[in-house]
């Protein structure tokens, strides 16, 4: 295996891995987690909080099955899923401000970790995108 193939099958991975991720997060915005969400909408979206929860789990649901199942468009959806991880940051920013519980995320540490943990969400996206240049 050369390099540039053991670095695309690692992408491969990591998108799959991704795309699993993304997939099961969204299921849980419409069903048993759909409350947890709820905690991590900002008060000044707005639209109504279920709403956003609702919209943000179709939209997980939908990148992780084109990052899964449209392996051609790898470089597209994987930005767009970067995007995304980008897009959620105010309410994780919010979450931690207003010292808001959710997730088990009942300490400001713990909230600041998950916001701290989010460019590494942003950086798996791109590189299972394949949009982090290969060495």
């Amino acid at each position: 295996m050369t390099r540039t193939t053991a670095t695309r099958t690692r992408q491969d991975v990591a998108r799959l891995a991704l795309g699993a991720m993304l997939v099961f997060a969204g299921t849980s915005h419409l069903t048993f987690a759909r409350r947890e969400f709820r905690a991590q909408v900002p008060p000044w979206v707005p639209m109504d909080t279920d709403d956003v929860v609702l919209l943000s789990g179709a939209a997980e649901i939908a990148l992780g099955a084109a990052l899964a199942g449209l392996p051609k468009e790898r470089r597209r959806v994987g930005g767009l899923a970067a995007a995304f991880f980008t897009a959620i940051v105010p309410g994780n920013v919010s979450q931690y401000r207003n010292r808001v519980d959710g997730f088990g995320l009942d300490t400001d540490t713990k909230r600041a970790a998950r916001l701290a943990g989010q460019p590494l969400l942003v950086a798996w996206a791109l590189y299972a995108g394949g949009l982090i240049p290969r060495r």
